[in-house]
């Protein structure tokens, strides 16, 4: 009998930029498109799929908070593989367009494209997803998607390449459920690869010093935090969960060494993913991406006690 074909959930419909990431894995099974995120992590908690596909940080907007909150919640999804999207925009129309007043696309994909949108007065419309918006296009709108869409749906192209800023790149997981996830790692825990891990740190104890004690750690066992995001545990006020990427798998020594340590101070631990470094990062520092209105060693005294408010 012949074996049953992995599904890989993601995002639909077909043309999501989380579409094009799943056809980048095409070894972990047959792409099946889902209405909503959360049926993703539905899918896979349940056996429905075998893994599925999740966007989980945008370049240009930072993290998707939606997915962020599902993968932290998830009880039994974890992510094992991580995968980087190009990220264009092209703006279509429907074939019997009119004159256009608004414009639909995924909240991320409006945020992208806003200078665009505010040049031509357009009123943004929120939609599931940037396919969504080009499936469902009405004629008096426009819908922002990757140029896929133009044939997939049938569109007239207005305008390509509309986002704000050329180079934009989007992250995204591979999950799997935690069982299936601890078999695949146990079996590479001898590779001669670089792994980054994605950690929720959960302190039970508030007050001054806490966010200083955490990182300390790291810089105590030599390991390097790449980013950090909290998240509110919900309904709780001034509590919060701290997720943290950082450089390592758990079963390396400094990193084992680490967790102990935050498990000695009485923090909640929780591993949301272990997957292999990928490239990606950009060269250099671009000082022109700082936020405006940043103030350094240096700045005049004045400049410094404007930005700084002291």
């Amino acid at each position: 009998m012949r074996a049953p074909v992995a599904s890989l959930a993601y995002l639909g419909p077909e043309g999501t930029f989380t579409h094009a990431a799943a056809l980048a894995l095409p070894a972990r099974g047959t792409p099946v498109p889902r209405p909503l995120v959360t049926d993703v992590y539905d899918d896979v908690a349940t056996g429905r799929a075998d893994a599925g596909v999740v966007a989980i940080e945008s370049s240009v907007e930072g993290y998707v908070v939606p997915s962020l909150d599902a993968i932290v919640a998830a009880r039994d999804v974890v992510a094992v593989d991580e995968v980087t999207v190009e990220v264009a925009f092209d703006a279509f129309t429907h074939p019997s367009a009119v004159s256009p007043t608004e414009v639909t696309a995924h909240p991320h994909g409006l945020a992208q494209c806003a200078a665009w949108i505010a040049a031509r007065g357009l009123t943004a419309v929120p939609a599931s997803s940037n396919a969504a918006a080009c499936r469902d296009v009405q004629p008096h709108q426009v819908a922002l998607g990757p140029a896929l869409c133009g044939e997939l749906y049938g569109l007239t192209t207005l305008a390509t390449g509309v986002q704000d800023f050329a180079g934009a790149r989007t992250r995204f997981l591979l999950v799997t459920d935690r069982e299936a996830a601890r078999t695949e790692l146990a079996s590479r825990h001898d590779e001669s690869v670089s792994w980054r891990m994605m950690l929720a740190i959960t302190p039970h104890e508030i007050g001054p010093g806490v966010l200083a004690r955490i990182t300390a750690a790291f810089g105590e066992r030599g390991v390097n935090m790449s980013s950090l995001i909290t998240r509110p545990l919900k309904a709780q006020e001034g509590t919060y969960v701290f997720v943290v990427t950082l450089d390592g798998a758990p079963w390396e020594p400094h990193v084992r060494a680490l967790l102990a340590q935050l498990l000695g101070a009485g923090d909640s631990l929780k591993t949301l993913g272990v997957f292999p470094a990928r490239a990606g990062t950009d060269a250099g520092f671009d000082t022109s991406r700082v936020p405006a209105g940043s103030v350094r060693a240096g700045s005049d005294d004045a400049t410094v006690a404007r930005e700084l408010l002291w």
